[in-house]
């Protein structure tokens, strides 16, 4: 069953993405962020009272919440690292850096948690790195000479070259987010599987979300972006609500995953969340995938059902 609600997690948490960029277009991304905590909250609790769970609070060992702080705290960074980025890049290069941290999740599990480490888990790893690399690269432009330059105006010739658009980070500030959205999200699976241990998953999702909640408004109002709120329209509201929503289902079908199955095949199976984004995002947002995106999408795909053998 804890498959199962790996992939529910998956296909909420790819829409979650989109919803997102529609709602934060025009809003500031921590301002986002924040407000999306609130409906995300409410959501949560009121799962917790549908199963009954709220009696289960006094009985939550202190180990158990320090954990579910602290991997509230990681969600917290992640999710405003994540938001900035998807709010000034494009989804289709921020989302592959974003689900990357599930190499670093596999990582952190084999080390920390015990979890077996095979040659096909180590396959794995390096297929998803690889297929991660390929969809963030761009490819060279070339641009065509023409065979008369104007001698008159040399300031306006073009010359035939091949640009190599640099690969790191410089220039790119959505990548440095995108890749501290990735390791806070890395250590979110590993804190929210120590932490979740002996609490019913719904109670453990809501206290989790509070520690970010607290963390997101805090940062609204060190970066003095509360003022921005009542400047939000109507259809961006929307878009946040319904991104909340999304978000919320995925977190209580993925921690009821975690809480079940183990952190090494839970992470990758979420994290296929990838193919719902991409499809969603060309669907609305018209952006394509070259070749060698969709060589590294399929890369990231098998790597991560592989982990399922």
């Amino acid at each position: 069953m804890w498959v199962l609600f790996a992939f529910l997690s998956a296909l909420f948490a790819g829409i979650t993405a989109i919803l997102a960029k529609f709602g934060i277009r025009k809003t500031d991304s921590y301002v986002a962020t924040a407000i999306r905590t609130v409906f995300v909250l409410m959501f949560a609790w009121m799962m917790v009272f549908v199963v009954g769970s709220q009696g289960q609070i006094n009985q939550i060992s202190s180990r158990s919440l320090l954990f579910l702080v602290f991997s509230g705290l990681s969600t917290g960074a992640s999710w405003l690292f994540y938001f900035k980025a998807l709010q000034i890049g494009d989804i289709n290069k921020v989302t592959p850096i974003d689900k990357s941290s599930l190499v670093l999740t596999m990582l952190l599990a084999i080390i920390f948690l015990g979890e077996s480490v095979t040659w096909l888990k180590a396959l794995c790893m390096v297929l998803i790195g690889i297929g991660t690399w390929l969809m963030i690269q761009k490819k060279a432009l070339k641009i065509t000479q023409p065979t008369e330059v104007n001698t008159l105006e040399p300031d306006r010739a073009e010359l035939t070259s091949t640009v190599e658009p640099s690969p790191g980070v410089r220039g790119k500030p959505w990548m440095l987010y995108a890749i501290g959205s990735a390791v806070f999200a890395a250590l979110t699976s590993i804190l929210g599987k120590v932490g979740i241990q002996g609490v019913e998953s719904n109670l453990g999702t809501a206290i989790r979300t509070i520690v970010v909640l607290v963390m997101a408004w805090v940062i609204v109002f060190i970066t003095r972006k509360q003022s921005t709120i009542k400047s939000i329209d109507k259809r961006s509201w929307i878009f946040l609500i319904l991104s909340a929503v999304a978000t919320g289902s995925s977190w209580l079908c993925y921690y009821k995953a975690l809480q079940d199955g183990p952190a090494s095949v839970v992470a990758p199976i979420d994290k296929l969340s990838i193919v719902v984004t991409v499809g969603l995002s060309y669907l609305f947002f018209k952006e394509k995938l070259s070749r060698q995106a969709l060589l590294g999408l399929g890369l990231i795909v098998v790597g991560t059902l592989l982990l399922l053998v």
